[in-house]
Order: C-alpha cells, then structure tokens, then sequence
C-alpha cells in the first residue's frame, strides 16, 4: 500500500476508517511537496478539495481592506485545511502558504462526501472541526475588538500553549517559533508593540525567550493577568 495511507492514519478524521476506505481516499487524492514561503491557493481560487498537511507547517491568512495581513490559523501534519469545500464553497476565501517545506495531499471533496454518507464519524469529525475553527476565529475577533494590545498577546501564547506545550526546566516552552511580525499578525497588532509587550512581560519575569522560543514561565499568573483559566495542559497535573 502506498506511503499516503499512513498519512491518512495520522489524521484523527480518518483514523477509524477500514483498509478499503483509505483506499479508496489514496485513489482520488494527489500528494505534492511545496518549498518555503510557497503559496498552497489564494483567494477565489476554484476548489474542489480538501487538503491534508502530511510533513511542515500551513499558515492560513486573511488581507485586510486596509492591507494588512491577519493571521487565522496555523496547520500542522495531520490536519485538514480547506475543509468548507465539503459543505459547498466553490472557492477559497483565503490564503493558505508554506512557513516550511511541506508535503501535502490533496484529496476529491467528493470522496470525503462519500465517506460521511457511510461513515458517521467522519461526518462527525468534519463537523466538530468546522465548528472549532469557527470559534476560535470568533474568540479571535472578539479579542482583536474589545482587548488591549497586552491582553490580546497574553491571550495569544495561552493558546498557542495549548497546541504547541512542551515541559522546559524554566516553565513551558512554545514548540512554534514565530517572529514578532508574526505574533502581530496573529493579534491585530504591530511589530513594535509586540516587541515592548514582550519585553515588559519578560521583566515581569511571566515569560523568557530564547533564539525566538517563547517560555510562559508562570502560566497561572498570566491566565489571572486577563481573568482566564490556564489552558488545560496534561504535564502539568
């Protein structure tokens, strides 16, 4: 069997899905492999499927009218991307770009659609995942309008914590490296006051940074900061 079934296997969609079944996804799906900073589709691009990160780093973004780039979403090997072309959208709303060389499979909405008519916990997960990512865009929103620029970053590396958490002898460090660009991106912000938030943070002695790896080094204290919960992470319990 070709490689593309395991990575099928990783993706939590598919993972209860027999032999034939992936089998029958491998046969209506094309792998390629995209360099760095390489544009995966754009806006309006025509769409008929769903795509599966196997190997790097997806970032999904927005333009703003004021032409301003506002980060939605980072995707990681095993996950879907462009996943509304199941539920009817005929084209892309958005930019999805390499942040490293990956390697994706991209896979007939089609096939998908058939799997849910037999398959209900695909149907399941597509739903969940849609609805997920809709909130979290959401909580996004309601942060870039109502919070202040220290807020909103705290918010964000409490979230970033609970995807990318790994232990570190000083707290918890950030498996993800992003630039301070980057971090603006994803806050509504600018580089310049991301690079003061974070310095005022690591005076305060909540976070450290080392060669762009962000350590939360008291979680709990900035979850108070913003009157939130600290994210869930299982290590620490």
């Amino acid at each position: 069997m070709d490689d593309q079934f395991w990575y099928f296997k990783r993706c939590e969609l598919f993972e209860q899905l027999s032999d034939e079944q992936i089998r029958k996804l491998e046969v209506q799906s094309k792998t390629k492999t995209f360099d760095r900073k390489s544009l995966v589709y754009l806006p309006d691009d025509a769409t008929d499927s769903v795509l599966l990160v196997v190997s790097g780093r997806v970032r999904i973004y927005h333009i703003t009218p004021e032409g301003k780039e506002a980060l939605l979403a980072f995707i990681d090997p095993g996950e879907l991307f462009g996943e509304l072309t199941v539920i009817g959208q005929s084209e892309r709303e958005e930019f999805a770009e390499t942040m490293e060389k990956s390697q994706i499979v991209s896979i007939r909405a089609e096939a998908i659609r058939e799997l849910m008519a037999e398959q209900t916990d695909v149907t399941l997960g597509l739903t969940k995942l849609i609805g997920l990512r809709r909130q979290k865009f959401e909580r996004r929103l309601k942060s870039l309008m109502f919070q202040p620029n220290r807020d909103r970053l705290i918010h964000l590396l409490l979230e970033l914590a609970e995807r990318y958490a790994v232990k570190h002898p000083e707290g918890i460090a950030l498996r993800i490296r992003l630039s301070h660009q980057e971090m603006a991106n994803l806050i509504g912000s600018t580089r310049e006051t991301v690079t003061v938030v974070l310095g005022e943070l690591q005076l305060e002695k909540l976070v450290a940074i080392h060669r762009r790896q962000v350590i939360l080094k008291n979680i709990k204290a900035l979850a108070e900061a913003i009157n939130t919960k600290p994210p869930d992470l299982g290590f620490l319990t």
